[in-house]
Formats: structure tokens, C-alpha cells, sequence
């Protein structure tokens, strides 16, 4: 990778960075073939993890719901292609760094059998709060990496005073091209989404934003847009900054305000939605199919032929790598993701799961020397997007300074990476950011769980308390009711006695 250079325009810092895509764009994107063996983790969102509802040795069609979501934040989860369920265990899953998960096991009989679809038909006749429960039994999840369940952010934003979608197709980490290629195939379906979700949000104001290096992705967009003739979608091109394409850094360029700190794109009345899912929301509203597949780029100098492959969810990299050509002889280590924000892992079994972009093959000779200590260049505040102090928070960091921390902003980190690129001690910053990050919300997590067994502790001598209170007014009140029907039998006595004195003889 050749040396990045400064850009400070609009945004503060971010970098330019070689692509390193034209590999994976050369050829149209292929579909994988439905693979023996499919594994879907159960948890493939933002939220509390679906739980299965199948069996062991069920028979299940393709699309067919297979987990449903526990709680208010989740999505359903569905088969990506007919077969039987053979096992429902823990896996390796690329969310958890290879660490394993529970997920449903499919054994494919290549059928291909479709689940009833359930379309919604014309859709602009469909009130806006019925098509948000109909995207949410679709299982589809912000596609741009977050994987927030679509709804949920859809239902967030009718709360607030929201003017515009933002649909992102910024693409500025080096190697993914998934969105490129989408973009370039699906450009119609991308904006049919686009519709979908206006409508649903009930604003008329949509603005598809596009690096200025995807000449060919812009030209199927306005060519989409000519045929569509529908003024209110707008295209909109951004320079080739990393990270460019992060939310925040998003809005500010498209809209030129500024997300405030801890709060949301809604805050300042936009949504910001990927163009994969926009796609999927067309797929699923207009034709009636879940997200079940996705677009993958399978790149690196580790991969024999990079490509981008439609493959479906819970397809395994290694059925996916071996399609492609399989592994050149220098490959070393793989990482789902991105070369910056991507996640390593240990094994190839991991499947493909809604959020995973792209399949990264690293050469051994990829590698960076090793790490050295901080020499305060202040390179990486010159570069931090969200003008953060990335030396500072890592001092605090190895001192596990929480309130430092916090008061120097951790928490508005979008873990990008930039840092670790320009440091030349090759500190992995963003990791330790990263795991800082960890131990706060563990410990607001200890905290909120302190603040509720006091509460529960308090509420319980509360009730206790009242309980005696009750008893003992009770009580009084007995006792008073008691003296009340002694005091009126002793008079009942006295009067009965006198009547009998008058009633005897002199």
C-alpha cells in the first residue's frame, strides 16, 4: 500500500487511500451456488439475538422464517435456501472474531424450494406504519455494516422531524467493491428502494450519494433516474475521502450539518440508509424475498481470482473462497471486512452472514512492522475525522483512566482506523480504542445493574414499610372496633339493668 496523503476539506482530516478494487470490479458479480451446508447464526443484527423457531430434522423451504426476534430490537431470520436443519449449535461466526455462536445448520437438498412469498403489493397503498411491520418481518438490517434493524431506525425516525433519506453508496475503504458492483447491476432496484422508504418515512426528499472514482455506478444511476423521472431523488457526488462514507461524516458533506455528539442523524432531520439495503427493501416489499443473500467482495493478494459473488447468507467462506479459485500460495490471514474496520478470523468455516461486505485474503508479506513506542507526532489527531485526540485516549486507555476517557471522547470514536494508518509506530490505536470502549459499557453495565438492584432493594423496604403501615392501621382499627363493641355491649348491660330495677317492685 502506497503511503496516504492529508486531505482537510470539508470534513476535518480523513485520508486519501489507494483503492486497490480494480481487481474485484473487472467481471460482473457471480452467484455462488446453493452450497451441501448452510449456517445462519441466530444473532446477525444490533439487539437481543433471534431464537430458533425450528427443530432438529425439520424440513424448511427457502425463505421460510427459521428464528424470530426476542424483544423490541431484532429481526426474524430465514432460510437462505430448502432443506433440513440438522443441527442447532455453536459455530465460528465472524462477529465474534472466530469466537463461536449459536446457529441453525441446514443440510441443503438443492431444491431450492421457495417459502410463500409475502409481498405488499403496491406499497403506496399501503399505510406507513403497516409497511414498517411488513419491513421488519423481512429479517433486513442496515447493510453499510452496522446492521441496526431497518425498522427500528425507520420507526425512530417518524418520531422526529425528518426531512431527507440519505442513501449511502460511499464505498471508501480500500478493497470492498460490493456496493460498486450493486450499483452498476441494480441501480433500478436500488431506487425502487429508495420509493419504498420515502414512503414509509413519509418525506420527499432523497439524496444517492456516490464517490466521484464509480464513473460507471453514476452512469447507471442517472441512467435509472432518467427512466424514473421522479424529481425528488437527487444523485449526489463526494470526493474519494476515507471515511467519508461513516454516517456523520456522510451528513455533514451532503447536507452540511453537523450530527451533534452522541446524537443522531434524526437529530438534525435526515435517515441515512445503505444502497444494499435499499435493494433488499425493494426485493422484499415489491418481490416478496427476505434478506437471504447479499453481495460479498472476495478479494487480497491471498485469493486466486477476486470477485464480488452473490452468495447466500450462511454460506461458509470456505465454500465461497474454493468458487472463486480458491487460495494462492502466499495466503496467511483473513479478515471479514475491511483492511481497517474489518475483523480477523481463525478459520474459513465461518459463514457469510447480513453484514459481511467483503471476504479480505492478506499475504504474509501484507504485514506492518511491529509496534514501537509513541514518538507524540500528533499524526493522528491531524487525521481523526471527528477531531478526536487519538494520542491522549491512549495514554488513558493503558491507564484505564474511564472518566479521562469519557471526558476526551471516546465514546464518539467511530473506529475507522485512520490513526493506526499514519501512526509510525504502528500502535494498534483503534484496537485499544476499541477494547476502552468495551470495559466502559461494561462498566455502565455493572452500574445500571448496581442502580436497579438499589432501586429493587429500596422499592421492596418501600414495601415493606407500607405493608407494616397497613398492618398496623389495621390493627388500630380493630382494636377501636373491638373497644367501640365493648363500650356498646357495657351500655347494652347498664340498660338492660335499669329497665329491670324499674321494671321491680318498690
Amino acid at each position: 500500500m502506497t503511503a496516504p496523503t492529508y486531505d482537510l476539506g470539508k470534513l476535518h482530516g480523513g485520508l486519501r487511500l489507494p483503492g486497490h478494487k480494480d481487481d474485484s470490479t473487472r467481471v460482473p458479480v457471480r452467484d455462488v451456488p446453493i452450497p451441501a451446508q448452510l449456517v445462519l447464526p441466530i444473532e446477525q443484527h444490533a439487539g437481543e439475538p433471534a431464537q430458533p423457531v425450528v427443530d432438529i430434522g425439520d424440513r424448511v423451504l427457502k425463505g421460510q422464517p427459521v428464528a424470530e426476534p426476542d424483544g423490541e430490537m431484532g429481526v426474524p431470520v430465514h432460510a437462505s435456501s430448502s432443506g433440513t436443519v440438522v443441527a442447532i449449535e455453536r459455530w465460528p461466526v465472524s462477529r465474534r472474531q472466530g469466537g463461536k455462536a449459536p446457529c441453525i445448520v441446514i443440510e441443503c437438498d438443492g431444491d431450492d424450494e421457495t417459502f410463500p412469498g409475502r409481498s405488499a403489493g403496491d406499497y403506496r397503498n399501503v399505510p406507513p406504519a403497516d409497511l414498517l411491520l411488513h419491513i421488519l418481518d423481512g429479517g433486513i438490517v442496515g447493510l453499510g455494516g452496522a446492521v441496526f434493524p431497518t425498522a427500528q431506525k425507520l420507526m425512530q425516525a417518524r418520531t422526529s422531524e425528518t426531512e431527507c433519506l440519505i442513501l449511502n453508496g460511499v464505498e471508501c475503504e480500500p478493497y470492498i467493491s460490493c456496493d460498486d458492483m450493486l450499483m452498476r447491476e441494480r441501480a433500478p432496484e436500488i431506487l425502487g428502494g429508495a420509493r419504498v422508504l420515502m414512503h414509509a418515512l413519509q418525506v420527499d426528499s432523497c439524496f444517492v450519494v456516490v464517490e466521484s472514482d464509480k464513473p460507471e455506478a453514476i452512469d447507471r444511476l442517472e441512467e435509472a433516474l432518467g427512466e424514473f423521472g421522479d424529481d425528488r431523488i437527487v444523485l449526489k457526488q463526494v470526493p474519494t475521502i476515507y471515511p467519508s462514507g461513516g454516517e456523520d461524516q456522510l451528513v455533514q458533506l451532503v447536507i452540511d450539518r453537523e450530527v451533534p455528539s452522541g446524537g443522531l442523524p434524526t437529530d438534525i432531520g435526515c435517515i441515512v440508509q445503505n444502497v444494499g439495503t435499499a435493494a433488499a427493501v425493494y426485493d422484499w416489499i415489491v418481490r416478496g424475498e427476505p434478506l437471504i443473500s447479499r453481495v460479498t467482495t472476495v478479494t487480497g493478494d491471498g485469493v486466486a481470482n477476486p470477485v464480488n459473488v452473490r452468495a447466500r447468507i450462511g454460506t461458509t467462506i470456505e465454500d465461497i473462497v474454493r468458487f472463486t479459485g480458491g487460495y494462492t500460495d502466499c495466503a496467511d490471514h483473513l479478515i471479514v471486512g475491511g483492511p481497517l474496520t474489518g475483523k480477523s478470523v481463525t478459520t474459513d468455516e465461518v459463514p457469510v452472514v447480513k453484514a459481511s461486505n467483503c471476504i479480505l485474503v492478506v499475504a504474509r508479506s501484507s504485514y506492518s512492522l511491529g509496534e514501537l513506542p509513541c514518538i507524540r507526532c500528533g499524526d493522528c489527531a491531524a487525521v481523526c475525522p471527528v477531531q478526536l485526540l487519538p494520542q491522549q485516549l491512549f495514554w488513558y486507555a493503558c491507564a484505564d483512566d474511564e472518566q479521562k476517557l469519557r471526558d476526551f471522547g471516546l465514546t464518539d470514536c467511530i473506529e475507522c482506523g485512520c490513526c493506526d494508518l499514519v501512526c509510525p509506530s504502528h500502535i494498534p490505536l483503534t484496537a485499544d480504542f476499541r477494547k476502552a470502549k468495551g470495559r466502559i459499557r461494561e462498566l455502565a453495565d455493572e452500574k445500571a445493574r448496581a442502580d436497579r438492584a438499589r432501586k429493587r432493594f429500596e422499592a421492596r423496604n418501600d414495601r415493606l414499610e407500607r405493608e407494616r403501615l397497613e398492618r398496623d392501621a389495621e390493627l388500630a382499627r380493630q382494636k377501636e372496633t373491638a373497644k367501640s363493641a365493648g363500650a356498646q355491649a357495657i351500655a347494652e348491660i347498664l340498660e338492660r339493668r335499669r329497665r329491670r330495677d324499674e321494671d321491680e317492685p318498690s
